[in-house]
């Protein structure tokens, strides 16, 4: 089968994805193997090919946003049949044991594994995927369109869930990245006032045609206090910015991996029971809640789609800023 494979993590310039043959895998007990049609590229991946996130394993397929068919089944799995659509999210597996998991945040287990990071993901013509992961992809939406919401869909959802934001409340987006871009339309879904804040003009017209009721720069101030935000740009000193816009007992979600450091701030913008709090991984619930909602209220994407073996290409426009959305690898 071929694949894009991570042997060496190096620059984008120098073509850190390798096209090769692999063997198909072969599925282990409690797996299923998917034929892929499609598998969307996130930051994390130009993160592990470029370096940027450690190497859990060499070489790896990266890729943790894969949509396609289930191909074969494995020992012992029930409740899924060949042919029946399923997708991968980040979380390839957890330990099911640990305090953590027995309370539903398996997303913080210890001994969690990660697809394309841990595990080989969905850059290639076929993946192995543990049967208790993987998501049932509703009828509604089509493989491209569902490959990018089992992501910045889902970990925008979590972080929607972690901010307490109630319907018809205020919440404030700090980015307006292709995660914030579905964010908003689970809010406005909501009837939420949503105020969102960029430094791109581009960014700020395409919320206020998604339903924003305001738009400003990070530091201009929203029309009424929020009563939570969530902030995806990777930049400390916006979480301030949006700490100081939420009203007493706020919540100010941070939905990044990395943050360039928080500036100190004076303790009056915290004092009244505000909060910071950070979003890392996602859950099996989170992932089904999300992708039922998305085929019910028609989520959509803005899609870009390349060939497989147009990766490092991909991997440059991310990296430059010239994906205005998502970017989708087509694998049928």
């Amino acid at each position: 089968m071929r694949a894009l494979v991570v042997k060496r993590p190096r620059p984008v310039a120098e073509n850190p994805l390798e096209l090769v043959e692999l063997a198909e895998p072969q599925p282990a007990a409690g797996e299923l193997i998917l034929r892929v049609a499609a598998c969307a590229v996130c930051r994390t991946d130009l993160q592990i090919a470029t370096g940027d996130l450690e190497a859990h394993r060499s070489p790896v397929v990266p890729g943790h946003q894969a949509v396609g068919v289930v191909a074969v089944i494995g020992p012992g799995v029930e409740g899924w049949v060949v042919g029946e659509r399923a997708g991968t999210t980040w979380l390839a597996g957890s330990d099911g044991t640990c305090g953590a998991c027995l309370d539903g945040h398996e997303n913080l287990c210890r001994a969690a594994s990660f697809t394309g990071w841990d595990r080989d993901g969905g850059f290639a013509e076929y993946l192995s995927i543990r049967a208790d992961v993987a998501v049932r992809i509703p009828p509604g939406l089509a493989d491209v369109a569902a490959a990018p919401l089992l992501c910045g869909g889902v970990i925008g959802y979590r972080a929607l869930r972690l901010s307490g934001i109630r319907p018809g409340g205020r919440l404030g987006l700090y980015g307006f990245g292709a995660s914030a871009r579905l964010a908003i339309q689970v809010a406005r879904h909501w009837d939420c006032e949503v105020h969102v804040a960029s430094r791109s003009r581009r960014d700020l017209d395409r919320a206020v045609a998604l339903g924003a009721a305001s738009v400003g720069d990070y530091d201009d101030p929203p029309p009424a206090a929020l009563d939570a935000a969530i902030t995806f740009a990777p930049v400390g000193s916006v979480v301030i910015s949006a700490l100081r816009a939420v009203d007493r007992g706020g919540t100010v979600v941070v939905n990044a991996i990395h943050l360039d450091g928080i500036p100190a701030f004076a303790y009056d913008d915290l004092w009244w029971e505000r909060s910071i709090r950070s979003v890392a991984n996602v859950t099996r619930a989170d992932a089904r809640e999300f992708m039922e909602l998305a085929s019910e209220i028609g989520i959509q994407a803005e899609v870009e789609v390349h060939e497989l073996a147009l990766g490092n290409e991909v991997l440059r426009r991310i990296d430059s800023g010239q994906v205005a959305g998502a970017a989708v690898l087509l694998l049928e």
